[in-house]
């Protein structure tokens, strides 16, 4: 397969306090080919525990959605497979769906309507016991029969299941009303739900995580080894909508925490969820927020599985979009991917608040057609995802840690 390797170029090092930013050894960065084709959008990308890397995304032809992936091995992707297709499909730039992989069980989510109302779907799930050759009938993760929103899933192993969480509507519809068009018939809160569910795609246990939550934001989940962790976006009676943390000890949930005190006042959903990741009890959360009139993507530490973390580090150097990814590089070190001045960046950045050279991935937009960035680790190099609108296409790109 063709690629292009990009010469060794000089890195632009912004400032932005309170991080002192420091030079790194330039990247070698290659444009790697892509198995998807036009129509395609919103990807998904994971590496399994062999390091194997994959990628999900949809493709719409005609009226039909479709969810495919593909794994790289060296430079060659694999022959696209097809997920599952429909044409009742809810497919959003922003609600898009992702897989997991667990050895050879995956499992994959999208969106089906499940009513006549714009806002009515369930967040199914599918999975496979052959690495993606087969997959069951795919079944709702919410099992409320609720002509009510349900989406913004994460997936992650656990064990030998999968950790599964959701963002539910069910009380969000009043009875008799969930047909009504746009919000009219709604009268409660979104929440957020988790489940775990075997390889063959079985419920084996479900919890409410929050009753109140902002809307459509997406939901990120991680483990630790303490167990699972999530963050999302919470909501509180004033309208408050800072990202908590919600974490599974010894069998119950701790009552969600702030991450961190923006005091992000909005009437409304920023379409802008965090993201988390783990490496035994170090935690790393990222995250958009517009508090004080001041767009910002952040990043905290944790060293104690998400029970404390430190002070909130600051990234973006000129006008945020948000949209963030993050990987750990080690203990005291991530690599955070953001939106930011319509430019798709990224920069490694150390516990002790240090932030190294800033790494322009890719020109972008704000429209919701540019979608979320997606990035993954696999040994020493980083894989990025992002949707192209001028070839409305996916593009991708390997950069060397």
């Amino acid at each position: 397969m063709r690629k292009s390797l990009l010469p060794f170029l000089s890195i632009i090092i912004f400032q932005c306090s309170p991080i002192q930013n420091k030079e790194v050894s330039v990247h070698s960065m290659e444009i790697l080919n892509s198995p998807t084709e036009v129509g395609s959008a919103e990807p998904s990308l994971v590496t399994g525990k062999n390091g194997e890397v994959f990628l999900s995304w949809t493709h719409q032809k005609n009226d039909t959605a479709y969810l495919k992936f593909s794994s790289l091995s060296g430079d060659q992707w694999s022959s696209p497979q097809i997920i599952g297709s429909g044409t009742n499909w809810f497919v959003n730039w922003a609600d898009y769906p992702t897989i997991a992989v667990n050895d050879q069980n995956f499992a994959a989510n999208f969106l089906v309507r499940n009513g006549q109302s714009a806002y009515a779907y369930d967040a199914v799930v599918s999975t496979s016991v052959d690495k993606g050759e087969h997959w069951t009938v795919s079944t709702p993760i919410n099992d409320d029969r609720k002509e009510a929103e349900h989406g913004f899933v994460s997936i992650i192993p656990y064990k030998e299941n999968f950790f599964v969480t959701w963002l539910d509507g069910r009380n969000t519809v009043m009875e008799g009303m969930e047909n009504m068009e746009g919000h009219e018939g709604h009268h409660g809160s979104m929440s957020i739900r988790a489940a775990i569910i075997d390889k063959n795609n079985k419920k084996v246990s479900e919890w409410e995580l929050d009753n109140k939550t902002c809307d459509c934001c997406q939901t990120s989940s991680a483990m630790t080894n303490a167990g699972p962790i999530v963050v999302y976006r919470d909501r509180s009676h004033q309208e408050i909508r800072d990202i908590s943390i919600v974490r599974l000890i010894d069998g119950k949930w701790t009552v969600p925490k702030p991450v961190s005190q923006d005091n992000w006042k909005i009437n409304g959903c920023p379409v802008n969820g965090p993201r988390v990741v783990a490496s035994g009890d170090d935690v790393v959360v990222a995250w958009y927020t517009g508090a004080q009139d001041s767009t910002q993507v952040k990043i905290s530490f944790s060293a104690d599985g998400g029970a404390t973390f430190g002070k909130a580090i600051l990234i973006n150097e000129k006008q945020a979009i948000g949209r963030v990814d993050i990987e750990m590089l080690s203990k005291e070190l991530i690599m955070i991917c953001w939106m930011e001045d319509e430019k798709i960046k990224a920069a490694k950045v150390h516990a002790d608040g240090t932030k190294e050279a800033t790494i322009i991935i890719a020109s972008s937009s704000s429209a919701r057609s540019s979608g979320f960035p997606q990035m993954t680790k696999s040994g020493d190099h980083l894989i990025f995802a992002w949707t192209d609108e001028a070839s409305n296409n996916i593009k991708l790109m390997r950069i060397k840690i």
